[in-house]
């Protein structure tokens, strides 16, 4: 399947699956609220069973993205909810055939909460949210190669209770340097010696992903120039919206103390604020993941589609993109402790 036709089955799927679970919501809130144009029994017997089909449906997915707090709550909210409905339905006067099929979705309800037990198995707990049993946490700088992404711990990924929250895409210099390129809420577009994005962690700590297929050597040079690209594309773009900025406040009539405090208040960093709730890429400003897809997608390299919206069609509304999300992404491997050295094998107490 190629590119083009992987983008519109994504986007059919999510968009069907989206309006699938908008749909039971109001059918459920309907039944709930006493105007649902049935009895209660055999409505909740038909919702049980409907949250219970989609659930089955997108089950192998959720579970491949545990590590993403909303994978896990589209498994245990609508399983929640299907057993109270089926609970409703047991507990309600009417026939022996509705009050069997209630049963019947429990049991099958029980069954898929044992799948989604064992699958947490396979994880484990690495901050505020989950990481793959096995994850090679905090591999030294000597093992990075030009396209790895680097996923960190911090305060955005206490915020989302989620494992990782920030993240930062390795590039190379011609003189073999390493480098990271990012955004940062205050700086906004950054490349900054891989040393100096390590040493932002020594509190917390940070995974690798490595590219699928690695970058030619040939190719480092474009990656490095592209990025140097980016970070002035960044800064003269906040420049230029803060010379509009100050021109503004200067012309209002209002007191110079009004002026001088907007001005204090607000200067353009070159962070896309926005992009933290809308999963957008607009030219010249990122978030941290939002930099590092933009220089993967300047450089050829094929991602999951991400930032698509609610309805799977570019409209990014409420899609943020996330992190934590890329270790589902096919272009990327993550790296686990079988890629420990012999030589650093020692130094791993992990």
């Amino acid at each position: 399947m190629d590119s083009r036709a992987s983008y519109f089955y994504f986007a059919f799927h999510k968009a069907a699956t989206t309006a699938g679970y908008l749909g039971l919501l109001l059918l459920t809130w309907r039944l709930i609220d006493g105007k649902a144009m049935w009895q209660v029994s055999a409505g909740s017997t038909f919702l049980s069973a409907a949250w219970l089909i989609l659930t089955r449906l997108k089950m192998y997915h959720l579970l491949q993205t545990y590590f993403d707090v909303f994978s896990r709550l589209e498994i245990v909210v609508p399983m929640g909810l299907g057993v109270v409905l089926s609970v409703v339905a047991l507990m309600t006067p009417s026939g022996r055939e509705l009050h069997a099929t209630a049963v019947l979705e429990i049991i099958i309800w029980g069954l898929l909460f044992g799948i989604f037990w064992r699958n947490k198995s396979r994880y484990e707990k690495r901050g505020y949210g989950p990481v793959p049993k096995g994850t090679w946490i905090s591999p030294p700088a000597s093992v990075f190669k030009p396209g790895d992404l680097i996923l960190t711990s911090g305060n955005v990924a206490r915020r989302l209770r989620e494992s990782v929250g920030h993240a930062a895409a390795v590039v190379q210099d011609p003189g073999g340097a390493l480098f990271a390129i990012s955004s940062h809420m205050d700086r906004g577009c950054t490349l900054e010696p891989i040393e100096d994005v390590l040493q932002e962690t020594r509190h917390g700590y940070y995974i690798v992903l490595e590219l699928a297929h690695q970058i030619p050597d040939s190719e480092l040079p474009k990656m490095y120039e592209l990025a140097m690209e980016m970070v002035k594309e960044n800064r003269d773009w906040s420049s230029a919206r803060n010379v509009t900025w100050h021109k503004f406040v200067v012309a209002l009539p209002v007191p110079q103390s009004w002026k001088d405090f907007l001005l204090k208040v607000y200067r353009c960093t070159g962070y896309d604020w926005l992009g933290m709730l809308f999963g957008r890429l607009p030219p010249h400003r990122w978030t941290c993941i939002g930099a590092a897809l933009e220089l993967y997608h300047r450089m050829g390299i094929k991602t999951n589609p991400y930032g698509t919206g609610l309805l799977g069609f570019g409209t990014s509304l409420l899609d943020p993109i996330m992190p934590v999300r890329f270790l589902a992404d096919p272009a990327f491997r993550l790296l686990t402790k079988d890629d420990i050295p012999a030589s650093l094998a020692p130094f791993v107490f992990e």
